[in-house]
């Protein structure tokens, strides 16, 4: 009885929360949504997608039992309101935006917006082109934390400096747009910001001071792919919670500043592709937080002998290549244990290669082509097959590699030629012997296999032949 009892109170107890649950479940999904709330969202979205889009008759209950791709919601004081809005083809039933897509005012009345997204929404700026909007973004201070405006070719004009009202915003991506003009000093102002992306636009015009003096706690640093010029402005330092920093791809110029050193949590540098020039700065010793250091392509110049490489051992990309560099490669690089991928190409190199490159453990790819190396590659035949194309040192006209039986050889460079090869320098243009030379017939006969002493032999026994053949003759004609 007292079994059948407790089975019983169990029973009765799962139904109890089942029951709540349900009830809980139907209360919210039969929460309202502010009306006005409602009606600005729809007028947002036939804006972008067109004046065909009926969204009272498809979605009439958005944030409940009729959901919108790319729409999300959240309740206040027990109303819907909109948090999330993403327009554009992210998935297959996405918004999609018109040729004719524009912005309206009713976008700055969805005021509980926490993250909002534009892709590929503003595709040509020939046929209808767009502007981010300068005014009314005040109206979302309050909660917007995310914007991105990503792959819009058709979305032209500058950075309004309006976008620095968004005093809570946290990530600001621009990327891969047609955004020209120069970068807002204003942006400055988003103190919050932890990630700062405009990258693959047509910006102009120095880098702001004001972004390294006031955005302390940025994470994320991508300019990369414009048109920036000018010096790099030393408060960069002052981003020390910085893990990457992209700058790659502008025109900016002068000396690497010393203050980079103060980016101690600086896992990615990328500085390709500039005018950056006046030597490697010894202050890239003291970022030890370094993954990926990228300078390529910047007449940056100096002597990689006056580095202290061992000091960078969280380093698994060096790439360093087109920087008129000179003087010997340091065998300290080789012991960068984690190193995967060094690219010391066209530069003015010298010296001889160390084969201890080969030991580093997770090294895939080394690329020496296009220097003044001397010397003979001291790596074995598996090394070669190991690496492939990933290894390259053509280009080195002094450089050779030592013979190896059926083994691979490096692409474009000579067999080392060893002491008992044949000097080039001893056949004269017509390819004849030099009698300059007392000893060179007898070194030119003995490549054949012939010694002084069997060419003496070789003439008597010739004699013997000619003597023995006349006495016949004498013998048939007596």
């Amino acid at each position: 009885m007292r079994r059948y009892t407790a089975i019983q109170a169990l029973f009765l107890l799962q139904l109890f929360f089942f029951s709540s649950y349900v009830f809980s479940a139907s209360e919210v999904i039969t929460a309202p949504m502010e009306q006005t709330e409602q009606e600005a969202l729809y007028l947002v979205i036939q804006a972008f997608v067109g004046e065909w889009w009926n969204g009272s008759g498809l979605y009439p209950d958005p944030c409940g039992w009729t959901p919108i791709q790319g729409v999300l919601c959240d309740l206040f004081e027990g109303l819907w309101y909109i948090t999330v809005l993403n327009i554009g083809p992210v998935f297959d039933n996405s918004l999609a935006c018109s040729q004719d897509a524009r912005f309206t005012a009713y976008l700055f009345e969805l005021r509980h917006l926490r993250s909002l997204s534009f892709f590929n929404c503003f595709s040509s700026s020939i046929r209808q082109p767009a502007t981010i909007p300068s005014q009314n973004w005040q109206k979302l201070a309050g909660n917007l934390e995310t914007l991105e405006f990503r792959s819009n070719q058709g979305l032209t004009g500058a950075i309004p400096a309006g976008l620095s009202l968004l005093i809570n915003l946290q990530s600001l991506v621009l990327v891969e747009n047609s955004l020209t003009g120069e970068l807002p000093q204003e942006l400055g102002n988003l103190v919050h910001l932890r990630r700062l992306s405009l990258a693959c636009n047509q910006l102009s015009g120095p880098i702001p001071a004001s972004l390294g003096d006031n955005l302390v706690d940025l994470l994320i640093l991508d300019l990369s792919t414009n048109s920036l010029a000018g010096p790099l402005p030393p408060s960069l330092g002052n981003m020390n919670s910085l893990l990457k920093l992209d700058l790659s791809y502008n025109n900016l110029n002068g000396k690497l500043p010393g203050e980079v050193e103060k980016l101690k949590n600086l896992t990615i540098l990328d500085l390709r592709n500039n005018n950056l020039s006046g030597g490697l700065s010894q202050s890239f010793q003291g970022i030890t937080s370094l993954q990926d250091l990228l300078l390529s392509n910047n007449p940056v110049g100096g002597n990689l002998m006056e580095f202290r490489w061992e000091n960078m051992r969280n380093l698994t990309t060096l790439n360093l290549s087109n920087m008129n560099l000179t003087g010997e490669i340091p065998e300290s690089i080789t012991e960068i244990g984690k190193l995967r991928y060094l690219d010391l190409s066209s530069n003015n190199l010298s010296g001889s290669v160390s084969p201890k490159f080969a030991a580093l453990p997770c090294l895939n790819a080394l690329y020496l082509n296009g220097n003044n190396l001397t010397g003979e590659l001291g790596f074995s035949a598996e090394f070669y097959q190991r690496m492939g194309r990933r290894f390259a040192s053509f280009d080195n006209p002094s450089l050779c590699y030592r013979m190896k039986p059926r083994g691979h050889v490096p692409v474009g460079v000579a067999q080392c030629k060893h002491q008992h090869d044949v000097p080039i320098s001893n056949l004269d243009s017509g390819n004849k012997l030099s009698d300059k030379n007392p000893n060179q017939k007898s070194s030119f006969m003995a490549s054949f296999g012939l010694s002084n002493s069997s060419i003496a032999g070789f003439w008597w026994v010739l004699l013997m032949q000619a003597a023995a053949a006349a006495a016949f003759l004498l013998l048939m004609l007596a």
